[in-house]
Parts: C-alpha cells; sequence; structure tokens
C-alpha cells in the first residue's frame, strides 16, 4: 500500500508523515518546487513536485496511491493577497479530492481545524456536532477551511471514503516556520513578550495529534469529524507553563482587547508602509476575544485516541526552539530547565 502524504514539508504533516514511515509503510510526499524541505530530511520517503494549485502536476504523485494524508494549508493570519488562500486550502482541496476519485482511492484522510467547530455562541464546550456557519469564521484562513470542509463532507455524501480530522493547537519540535503558536513560544523565549490578552486554546502535543490521523485512517468512521485535542489551557497558563520548564518570568500584564486591536491597526498601516508581515496580525487579535475550548472526547471514545502531557510538549518544543537557532543566547543558562520531561 503506497500513501501519500501532502504537507510533509510543514509541522504537523512532518510528523504524520514520520509516523507512517516508522510504521514500515510506503510514503509518497508532495512538496511545491519552492517549498522548505528541511522538515524530510532523513524522512526516506519518495519526494513528488507538484502543487495543489496545480491539479495536472497531482496526477503523478497519485499514480498508485491507495491512501491519502492531506495535511498542507496555508495557515497564515495575514497575507498581502487574501485569495492565495483561498486558492491553496479550497481549490487545492477540491484539486485533490478530484484526482482521488479519479484514481480510486481507498481512503482519504482531510486536515481539517477545531476553528471550523470551535464557536463562540454555544453554552456548552463545542464538539463535533457543533454546526457552525460561515459567518462565524473569523478571517480568511478560517474561512477558507470551512469552505474545504464543506467539500470535503459533500465528497463523504457522494460515497468518497472520506475522514476528517479538527487538530486544536499542536505543540512540540519540528515547527521549522514556524506557526502562530510556535511564534508565541519564540517571542516569549527571547523576552518579546510584555504581555497576554485573556483568551484560551485547546493544545495538543503534536507527535499525539499526528498519531491521531492514523487512528483516523484505521478506525474512523467515513464522513465523520474527530477534534484531536488536549488541554484546554488560557494563554495565561501556557505562557506559566512555558515559565515553568524554561525558568524565564511570565508577563503579568493583562492586555484589554481594546488596546490590543488599537496595537494591530497601528502595526498594520506601519506594515503597509514598510511592506512587512505585520508583527500583531489583526486577524490575530480578533480570534483571541474568545477562548476556543472544546470537548474532544469523541476521538478518545471511537478511535483510542489519548493526548499526553503538555508540559512535557512544551519543553519539547522550547529545547528544539532553543537547538535550531530561534532563541537569542542568554549566557550559559539553557532555555529549558534539566528536569523537564
Amino acid at each position: 500500500m503506497k500513501t501519500l502524504v501532502t504537507g510533509a514539508t510543514g509541522f504537523l504533516g512532518s510528523h504524520v508523515a514520520r509516523q507512517l514511515v516508522e510504521r514500515g509503510e510506503e510514503v509518497r510526499v508532495l512538496a511545491r518546487a519552492s517549498s522548505d524541505v528541511r522538515a524530510l530530511e532523513g524522512l526516506g520517503a519518495e519526494r513528488v513536485t507538484g502543487d495543489l494549485r496545480d491539479a495536472a502536476s497531482l496526477e503523478s504523485a497519485l499514480a498508485g496511491v491507495t491512501r491519502i494524508y492531506h495535511v498542507a494549508a496555508d495557515y497564515r493570519l495575514w497575507a498581502r493577497d487574501s485569495r492565495e488562500i483561498y486558492e491553496s486550502n479550497v481549490n487545492g482541496t477540491r484539486n485533490l479530492l478530484d484526482g482521488a476519485r479519479r484514481a480510486g482511492i481507498e481512503k482519504f484522510i482531510y486536515t481539517s481545524t477545531v476553528a471550523t467547530i470551535a464557536v463562540p455562541h454555544h453554552a456548552e464546550l463545542p464538539n463535533e456536532a457543533t454546526q457552525a456557519s460561515i459567518g462565524e469564521m473569523i478571517g480568511h484562513y478560517k474561512r477558507s477551511k470551512f469552505m474545504a470542509e464543506q467539500c470535503v463532507l459533500q465528497a463523504a455524501e457522494q460515497g468518497m471514503p472520506v475522514v476528517i480530522v479538527n487538530p486544536t493547537t499542536p505543540v512540540g519540535p519540528g515547527d521549522w516556520k514556524p506557526t502562530p503558536t510556535g511564534k508565541i513560544i519564540v517571542d516569549f523565549m527571547n523576552g518579546r513578550m510584555p504581555g497576554y490578552v485573556d483568551t484560551g486554546l485547546n493544545f495538543v502535543p503534536v507527535e499525539d495529534c499526528a498519531r491521531g490521523h492514523l487512528l483516523a485512517a484505521e478506525r474512523g468512521r467515513i464522513g465523520e469529524r474527530y477534534i484531536l485535542g488536549g488541554l484546554n489551557l488560557t494563554l495565561k497558563g501556557m505562557l506559566d507553563m512555558l515559565a515553568a520548564v524554561t525558568g524565564r518570568r511570565a508577563p503579568r500584564w493583562k492586555i484589554p482587547h481594546a488596546l490590543a486591536y488599537a496595537a494591530g491597526c497601528l502595526d498594520t498601516a506601519v506594515s503597509r508602509v514598510m511592506g512587512r508581515e505585520p508583527h500583531i496580525p489583526l486577524e490575530g487579535v480578533r480570534m483571541a476575544r474568545h477562548k476556543m475550548f472544546v470537548d474532544a472526547s469523541k476521538a478518545g471514545r471511537e478511535l483510542g485516541f489519548v493526548a499526553g502531557p503538555m508540559e512535557a510538549a512544551v519543553a519539547r518544543a522550547a529545547r528544539w526552539y532553543e537547538s535550531n537557532g530561534y532563541i537569542a543566547a542568554r549566557g550559559a543558562q539553557p532555555a529549558v530547565r534539566a528536569h523537564a520531561a
């Protein structure tokens, strides 16, 4: 059985691909010619050049494949041209679904996001039964992923063997880009975080989240969604956890949302003039207005999914960022305390 993984040059996708290889599967990865391929070093998988936005380029990637893990996504909270995000996340998913249908794929595991579920107007914790609308999606990334998920659900209704996973916020080693969450950790470790906003997320160790993809392929029901999550934690709680594993002081100043929004507006205006990406993306500020806590118990019941301890995952992430040059030197003192797991 040959398995295709998209997004293997990225954070979560690289972990999915490595776990498949370690399990002994024959793995092929799709990567753009311009991709940063550091995450593929030593992987031992076949590499095919292609682009989800170019349907013709997917033919060779799909030849002889029986299973697909579609992990790739344009995960940005800001883009000069927002159409790029939709082109990759929506049209790219459509192209891959069409190619998979023609190739007779036996199983298609689609990596969505918890953002399509974790909306703020419900009294109880959102779960896979929560029905959100596109109007509740904040920003182009969330809207594009919502639209792509709808395409996948429609394909399942038409008979395609599709299972959807909705990861929460992965944390751990191997975040080369880094992701928006990774940037928070890096900024904290570099002393560039004077305060925090009152928000929260569900966090999950990236290795466990990747393992959840494999479980979904083996045990997931066709057309179903599975939240791959771990711990509901405020941003302040995450920063306190980082402080505990790194020995750095957690910020104590809680920044009002109105002030954060004003700072984001100013930073965006300056960024336009300077031609750079904003340090404070407005979409991120708007997302932070509600806590994205969820009930992730379904994956445990149906898939046997278990998320490990977050403090250990935070320590692995901090150690990785330090060893790969993301953290400014701080004398002889290591970034992560030796006793951290």
